[in-house]
């Protein structure tokens, strides 16, 4: 089964996205534009569950929400006191956007036209897929985040899905292979999630040199602050060197802003004016929420606590499972996947009994879970009902 998930699909059904057309700019691109043909047997999605339906699935009373790959640490407390001290001002509209976006054009050396705020990673991601979902096939890992290609094929555009490799990390030598005169876009989730790992630097940087002068190449780097060096990390570099290549960034991992909902999106300047028609933007983003982020950007002290109790809580998790018997993948990120020994929909449905929410895949003909990170007191939980159910 192909395995691919959805971060936020709110748009549940093909009538409903193409009824969200006519609520956009006059400007947008004509959605009925001829489409190159589609490549041979593209790979077909999975109709997995969002982290959203899960959760709603879940038990009222949970004792341990291990299913969305939140950051329960979060947000800073400086962020607290920005978005009670916004309270009064809340009545004019959040033009301190503006504040946010110099404040990222001067941490990475680009211009404030180099970048694109929108209501988290999924606005730009959809934004993409709008785009490029129009032009041709998507070419994504599989396993991997569903939300951009899934988005995609409401258009009607072509998802190959490349397996991923051995050590479940995305296969770019096989997805280089795919490309060819119908490909509108390579879509990389790195750290990959599911699976919680990431790509060699070196040999992405060379992927990306290489195949954004065929094709662009859309990075999602969500997680990518849980790294030990994000900033050798990511590929906001090869931005900075003209390449084709768009980065998405999010505040809701590390930065605990699941529910205040503030993300970016670094390309080329003309990709941003581009893909800016199919987005509402900065205006999407409530005053407190942006206020909250322009303290929060970058603070260092709070995302290095934030990150030590992840790194505490994880290795609780490690332990548990090796102590149950089980291989967790090796995980760069805020959540674990481990195979399981039972049908997957059956292992969620008996740790929810126990009040605790966590996900399910199968693929490479296995069952497998995902566990986000939680508190200690989570991992205590988790750890209570794994021990009874596995």
């Amino acid at each position: 089964m192909k395995t691919l998930m959805n971060r936020r699909n709110w748009l549940k059904s093909g009538a409903l996205l193409a009824g969200s057309v006519s609520l956009l700019p006059t400007s947008l691109p004509a959605l009925a534009a001829p489409r190159p043909p589609a490549p041979a047997a593209p790979l077909p999605l999975a109709n997995g569950l969002t982290d959203e339906e899960v959760l709603r699935a879940a038990p009222v009373q949970l004792r341990a929400r291990l299913s969305a790959n939140e950051n329960p640490f979060g947000p800073s407390d400086k962020a607290k006191q920005a978005i009670t001290e916004s309270m009064a001002s809340c009545y004019q509209y959040p033009m301190q956007a503006r504040d946010l976006i110099q404040k990222i054009a001067d941490y990475e050396g680009l211009t404030p036209e180099h970048i694109m705020l929108d209501a988290g990673s999924s606005p730009l991601l959809l934004a993409a897929a709008m785009h490029f979902g129009q032009q041709g096939a998507i070419i994504t890992g599989d396993p991997s985040y569903a939300d951009l290609p899934r988005k995609a094929e409401k258009f009607k555009a072509p998802i190959v899905a490349v397996p991923l490799t051995a050590d479940y990390k995305l296969d770019l030598e096989a997805m280089e292979k795919k490309i060819d005169s119908r490909t509108a876009l390579v879509y990389l989730c790195n750290p990959n999630n599911p699976t919680g790992t990431v790509l060699d630097t070196a040999k992405l940087k060379a992927f990306t040199a290489r195949v954004s002068q065929k094709t662009p190449v859309f990075i999602d780097e969500a997680y990518i602050d849980y790294l030990p060096d994000p900033r050798g990390t990511t590929l906001i570099a090869a931005v900075k060197q003209g390449q084709n290549v768009m980065v998405a960034r999010t505040f809701s991992k590390l930065y605990g802003f699941a529910g205040l909902r503030v993300g970016y999106l670094v390309a080329q300047p003309a990709m941003i004016k581009t893909l800016s028609q199919y987005a509402q933007g900065p205006m999407s983003i409530s005053a407190p929420a942006i206020r909250a982020a322009v303290v929060s950007y970058q603070d260092q002290a709070f995302m290095q606590d934030a990150l030590k109790k992840t790194l505490a809580s994880k290795q609780f998790l490690y332990d548990t499972l090796k102590r149950e018997g089980y291989e967790p993948i090796p995980s760069v990120t805020n959540f674990v996947m481990f195979p399981i020994k039972m049908d997957g929909k059956r292992f969620v449905e008996e740790m929810g009994k126990r009040g605790v929410s966590i996900r399910n895949w199968e693929f490479n003909n296995q069952h497998w879970c995902r566990v986000s990170i939680g508190r200690m007191d989570e991992m205590q939980a988790f750890a209570e009902a794994f021990t009874q159910v596995s």
